[in-house]
């Protein structure tokens, strides 16, 4: 079968992205406030003779720095569900910004969720050829079984 682009509205369609509850600015802020933290037992410990303790205090703030811009630069990253009656659509955007597409037969195609011992969901994947395709692997539980029931129904309607 020949998947070609259609230009109907898809039947069901979703953004994946990964929440964070911290914004660039406030990340940023978490630095300064460590660092002035860290200014002033480093003034003691200088006025004590203990300088190099400064030194130790400055790689706490740099690690902390650089776990903010690991975290922040990790919520660029996003999937984009599309389906239409003949042919279902995964776009992933890394956190740099590389995309890739890969396109499914909606009726070829299986939905698998994979739960914990309970009951909650810990996984999405789509089964297809032996191949199997993790979907959201950064969203929450709670965020998964909602979009893994959404998703679920729409693919139901568009294999009938």
């Amino acid at each position: 079968m020949s998947m070609q682009a259609t230009t109907t509205a898809p039947l069901f369609a979703a953004r994946l992205t990964p929440h964070r509850s911290l914004s660039r600015r406030g990340g940023w802020f978490v630095v300064a406030l460590a660092g002035v933290l860290a200014l002033i037992p480093g003034i003691i410990f200088f006025a004590m003779g203990a300088w190099p303790v400064i030194g130790f205090m400055g790689l706490d703030v740099l690690a902390i720095a650089w776990a903010m811009h690991a975290s922040i630069k990790g919520g660029k990253q996003a999937e984009q569900v599309r389906l239409w009656k003949d042919r279902l659509e995964l776009t992933s955007i890394g956190a740099k910004g590389e995309t890739s597409t890969q396109l499914f037969d909606p009726r070829q195609v299986r939905l698998v969720i994979e739960r914990d011992i309970n009951e909650r969901t810990t996984g999405l994947l789509l089964r297809s050829g032996g191949l199997d395709t993790p979907v959201g692997a950064f969203l929450h539980p709670d965020d998964l079984s909602s979009f893994s029931k959404a998703f679920g129904s729409a693919l139901r309607k568009a294999r009938a």
